[in-house]
């Protein structure tokens, strides 16, 4: 019963993948199925001749006649490479389509999916099943639509059996190899040039998955969706363009075999009829059997045999592409979302309650305000919640029960695009996209100018190390800014978040990885950056926002204390534990709050 409910489920996959791409590439499989069927009547054609080549090199048979018969298998076999080389190109230009439509229509389900989403799938998985899932939906519909066209009817043409060859004549035919081994080479040094340069397209592909699996609350914090598809596009088109010259070369051997296979066969029949060779050669039949077995039914009828197999192999990868595309999106956009209404950017949190388990709460029933223009730190120990409440003002994640307002509307119900706008971002983990300096501040805004660039650089305290780096602003990062130490990377994602000049700023232990000098400078330009703006910190190092004009002490997902920094330290509680772990009791630790 489970095995019968599985043919049937990749039975119905089958016919929503043929329902799906056969229609949208309804020419290119048009044309490739013609030249399919010419395929198939030219080779039942050659096996026809036979009678008349027999016929002609009889004793009654005159040489005009022998000549006529020649040049017909010529004609033939000519046109069967020239129909051989339409069907792969087509055949091949559908297919490839097919893998980039496909590629495209998976990354772009994975990029609509919520951060919940990208926990739970290792990035490894995500390559397979953009790049091997598409791959199997277009190799599935290859293997159905050649088996039963072209090899179907090849095996239906075919009216002879396979004979051995008689050797004199094998050795004629042979004569050409040679030209067609020359044909061959020539084209394989083609073929390995664009070869490399598809493995790099596809290696960029692969690249532009890692970065949106690995950085995708950047991202999302930054509204990039729409650039990162551009970049998948445009890496996928690459890839669909050398595919398909690629196919063009490979396709290019066909009718260079056939037809000089037809010249060899036409030459043997043409020099029969001279006294060259004696009368030794071939009789009639023997030359039938040479003809017959250049026809032979066994390449046909072995894939015909291994279609079934084929096809099953190749639905693993179509059920994963299907699930992928199927499965529900973890976040998605209220049908009647509308934009945040225009507002200095004051944050709320009304009873809200959250956890990424069901059965391990983070926050309990939070009731906050984060007022607008004022600057608020979160402090507390590791794993209270912080950085959740960050997460959900974003709307990467929904609560469970409660609401974060914006501006007093439910970011549940505003549109992405205004959410996003509302919003800059630094995180404790800085994520640095494959490009320039420049490129990575750049994603802050759209359009901005290089001289807004430089002076966000400025405002994070990074120009004057941009400007000593090998082509300044123009410097490859590397890999996740592999080439840059920790503080240069965290300024980097500084000055993207100074660039975007957002209403609401989320510093997320924005000054970690910053040595004191250079801390010191980045808290004058955040200090700056804050005025008049709603900033929410994150810190673990009170130094950082002792002059922060509100202090909410988060511990196990509840609010234990808040207030300005003078009012929690007389308060005493956790956060004057906290402060005195970090500063001591000392006479002088005590700092200025005046």
């Amino acid at each position: 019963m489970f095995q019968r409910f599985l043919a049937d489920l990749k039975d119905r996959l089958l016919w929503r993948l043929l329902r799906e791409n056969l229609r949208a590439q309804a020419v290119n499989y048009a044309i490739a199925i013609t030249a399919m069927v010419v395929i198939a009547g030219t080779t039942a054609m050659t096996a026809w001749v036979m009678k008349d080549i027999v016929d002609a090199l009889g004793a009654n048979g005159s040489k005009a006649r022998v000549w006529m018969v020649a040049a017909a298998v010529a004609g033939i076999f000519t046109l069967k490479g020239m129909a051989s080389y339409i069907q792969v190109v087509f055949l091949s230009r559908a297919g490839n389509s097919i893998v980039a439509h496909q590629q495209r229509r998976i990354y772009d389900r994975i990029l609509r999916h919520g951060v919940a989403y990208f926990k739970g799938q290792a990035s490894s998985d995500l390559l397979m099943r953009v790049t091997y899932s598409a791959q199997a939906a277009r190799t599935v519909i290859d293997t159905i639509v050649t088996g039963f066209v072209r090899d179907l009817l090849t095996l239906i043409g075919l009216i002879a059996v396979m004979i051995y060859q008689q050797p004199t004549l094998s050795f004629l035919s042979l004569l050409f190899g040679p030209i067609a081994v020359l044909g061959v080479r020539l084209i394989l040094k083609r073929v390995r040039f664009i070869l490399s340069q598809e493995l790099a397209s596809l290696a960029e592909i692969i690249n532009v998955v890692q970065e949106t699996s690995n950085g995708i609350r950047v991202v999302k914090a930054f509204a990039l969706e729409d650039r990162m598809a551009a970049r998948m596009n445009r890496a996928v088109s690459q890839v669909e363009q050398r595919a398909n010259s690629l196919s063009r070369l490979e396709a290019a051997t066909n009718p260079l075999v056939e037809t000089l296979s037809g010249f060899a066969i036409a030459a043997v029949v043409g020099l029969s009829t001279i006294s060259l060779f004696g009368t030794a050669l071939a009789g009639p039949g023997q030359l039938m059997s040479f003809v017959t077995a250049l026809l032979m039914a066994y390449e046909p009828a072995r894939r015909v045999a291994q279609m079934r197999v084929t096809i099953e192999a190749g639905m693993i990868g179509v059920g994963m592409m299907f699930q992928i595309l199927d499965e529900p999106l973890t976040l998605t956009e209220a049908p009647d979302a509308a934009p945040l209404p225009d507002g200095p950017g004051h944050v709320r949190f009304d009873a809200v309650s959250f956890a990424y388990q069901a059965d391990h709460p983070v926050l309990s029933d939070i009731s906050l305000d984060f007022p607008a223009g004022r600057t608020t730190a979160l402090v507390g120990p590791s794993g209270g919640g912080k950085s959740t409440l960050i997460n959900l003002i974003m709307r990467l994640y929904d609560p469970i029960s409660g609401a974060v307002l914006i501006d007093g509307a439910p970011v549940a119900g505003a549109t992405f695009a205004s959410l996003r706008d509302k919003i800059s971002f630094v995180g404790q983990d800085t994520f640095l996209f494959g490009g320039t300096v420049l490129h990575n501040i750049g994603l802050g805004r759209v359009h901005a100018t290089e001289e807004q660039i430089i002076a966000a650089a400025r405002a994070a305290n990074a120009h004057e190390f941009i400007a000593k780096m090998p082509q300044g602003y123009h410097t490859a990062v590397g890999e996740n800014g592999g080439n840059l130490s920790g503080g240069q990377r965290q300024r980097l994602a500084i000055a993207r978040a100074i660039l975007r000049d957002s209403p609401i700023l989320l510093l997320d232990e924005a000054t970690s990885a910053l040595d004191s000098q250079s801390e010191s400078l980045v808290q004058q330009a955040l200090q700056r950056l804050s005025a008049n703006r709603t900033t929410i910190v994150i810190a673990h190092r009170l130094s950082t926002v002792m002059n922060a004009d509100k202090i909410v002490v988060i511990d196990g997902g509840s609010v234990a204390q808040q207030g300005s920094p003078a009012a929690l330290l007389q308060q005493g509680g956790l956060f004057r534990q906290l402060y005195d772990l970090q500063f001591g009791s000392q006479k002088g630790a005590e700092p200025d709050l005046s």
